[in-house]
């Protein structure tokens, strides 16, 4: 028997999406659900559907790309893995121009579209993006979770109460554990085969498609040597140094694991957009469960290692992904950077959403399980900076209970990144 379906919590804004773009585009890695989301948005449309991993469908796409675009004019035309003939995509932009409607195209990709080797039309002003993650947890359980909604609540109202306990065992299982649908229950054996074949094939083939790089071999060392330091900034030249690779090379390694959803980057807060721009990125592995598996670690080697930057590093990357995973669907429109001051190395924040009024709320992550005036120092400088734009700073943590630590500031349990809808 199949296990239950679980609903995805940008279903609606897909469906909703569907009456008012030509062309739907669905972009995630491989294995997030994709194709599951496509099915649902095309049951009730006349429609046909092609897969480009099938020989003969991406020949045909490939030989007569005009011909494939305009093959079902009077429905919606759904097309499954199109970074397989990137060619398309210019095919589709003339078949809208010639006629169009709603929801003329569905697209999977498990690249980047807007980048990937080859593309050269992105479809702007005729396509909309969903972008599809992992299981988040509010999905696991049935709901729809809203963070930041909560966070930004928190001058006007405290926040709820949780309404489960969990320990700092179950966290770090939670952070260790893989979010793709299809092993987020199954045997640690099981998923961590799954995540060796799958590596395999992003690594070897998917990046290919992608990118023109010379050295695909060098993607797994590199990819291992970035979930070693989960959420660290990037430093180019010791990255390069590591792979012994130019390090103006490096960059085009970066990219190619970034447009096949592996990594994902975040970006420095500042002042200003200009020093944003020449500030180094955190980067991150986008799925915990593959962090774990290339460290080559489980929950019980991180539970006896309560200070290691490790565990820390898995555990901020697991808040992180929650919340780029959140941000499809919250009802704030937020980005997602990191902040360190470059006066002092010591005063820095893990997490920093901004929403479109450019005010902040600032988030610290700690895997012990007690908490003290110390772990508010980055926050107690970011306010400072910030001044009426810091409307919040939170400090999420492994233990159970929700405290104020003065002016905006709070610790909670990491669980509220659920609990708060």
């Amino acid at each position: 028997m199949s296990p239950p379906l679980i609903r995805r919590n940008i279903t609606q804004i897909a469906q909703e999406t569907l009456h008012h773009s030509p062309v739907v585009v669905i972009s995630g890695a491989r294995q997030v659900g994709k194709s599951t989301l496509m099915h649902i948005l095309l049951d009730a449309l006349p429609h046909k559907l092609v897969n480009l991993d099938s020989a003969v469908s991406r020949e045909s796409a490939l030989s007569d790309p005009d011909g494939f675009a305009h093959q079902f004019p009077d429905g919606t035309l759904a097309i499954d893995e199109i970074q397989r003939a990137p060619d398309l995509l210019l095919s589709i932009k003339l078949a809208v121009d010639q006629k169009r409607s709603a929801a003329r195209f569905i697209v999977t990709g498990s690249a980047d579209l807007l980048t990937a080797s080859g593309t050269q039309e992105s479809l702007a002003g005729r396509a909309h993006t969903i972008r599809l993650h992992g299981l988040s947890q509010g999905e696991v359980r049935g709901y729809c979770e809203d963070f930041a909604h909560m966070a930004w609540q928190l001058a006007k109202m405290p926040p709820p109460q949780p309404s489960t306990t969990l320990s700092r065992r179950e966290y770090l299982s939670l952070a260790t554990t893989s979010a793709y649908p299809e092993i987020h229950n199954a045997p640690y054996r099981i998923a961590t085969r799954w995540m060796d074949g799958y590596l395999e094939r992003v690594l070897s083939k998917d990046t290919a498609d992608v990118s023109n790089i010379q050295h695909y071999d060098r993607l797994h060392p590199l990819l291992s040597l970035i979930a070693a330091e989960n959420s660290s900034e990037f430093v180019n030249q010791r990255y390069a140094q590591a792979l012994d690779l130019p390090a103006r090379s490096l960059p085009a390694y970066v990219k190619a694991l970034s447009d096949v959803y592996l990594i994902h980057s975040i970006p420095a807060w500042g002042h200003n957009l200009s020093k944003r721009a020449v500030s180094k990125p955190k980067i991150l592995i986008s799925d915990p469960g593959i962090a774990a598996y290339l460290c080559g670690i489980d929950v019980t080697g991180l539970e006896h290692d309560i200070s290691s930057a490790l565990t820390g590093g898995l555990v901020e990357a697991f808040v992180a992904g929650e919340l780029l995973k959140q941000k499809g669907w919250s009802r704030i429109d937020y980005s997602i950077h990191h902040w360190r001051d470059s006066g002092n190395s010591n005063h820095e924040v893990d997490i920093v959403l901004e929403n479109r009024a450019r005010e902040i709320v600032a988030i610290e992550v700690k895997s012990q399980a007690t908490l003290g005036a110390k772990h508010f120092t980055g926050l107690k400088k970011l306010r400072e900076i910030a001044g009426h734009r810091f409307k919040a700073g939170i400090v999420l943590y492994t233990g159970a209970e929700i405290m104020p630590f003065g002016e905006g500031l709070w610790a909670m349990p990491i669980n509220m990144l659920w609990e708060a809808r």
